[in-house]
């Protein structure tokens, strides 16, 4: 079985894009491990932001999910097309990766 993911892909300042992947699927893996295994194995220039791996203690692997915000380390990966966004109320920098922090305390 396999998962389909549609990435919207893209930077500050330049039209979006999806590109669709295909990822090895077994029940009970996350999103993150499905955007892991494409950094490894597909496409390494893949922007998305992660530090705990699966614990969702750092918020840093928050998009949008099928239209909904939620933890790439805490969705579950599912055996059908599934689309992946940046949150739309912050900055994008790159694909999947939005600013995090406040203005006040970027550098």
């Amino acid at each position: 079985m396999k998962a389909v993911l549609h990435i919207q892909r893209g930077s500050a300042g330049e039209a979006s894009h999806v590109e669709r992947f295909e990822v090895p699927f077994e029940a009970g893996q996350s999103v993150l491990y499905g955007l892991r295994y494409l950094r490894i194995h597909a496409d390494p220039s893949l922007a998305f932001r992660f530090s705990c791996i699966n614990a969702n203690a750092c918020k840093e692997c928050m998009m949008l999910i099928d239209g909904r915000v939620e933890y790439a380390c805490t969705a579950r990966l599912q055996d059908r097309d599934m689309m992946l966004a940046p949150l739309p109320k912050k900055t994008l920098v790159r694909d999947l990766v939005t600013e995090i922090a406040p203005p006040d305390e970027r550098l």
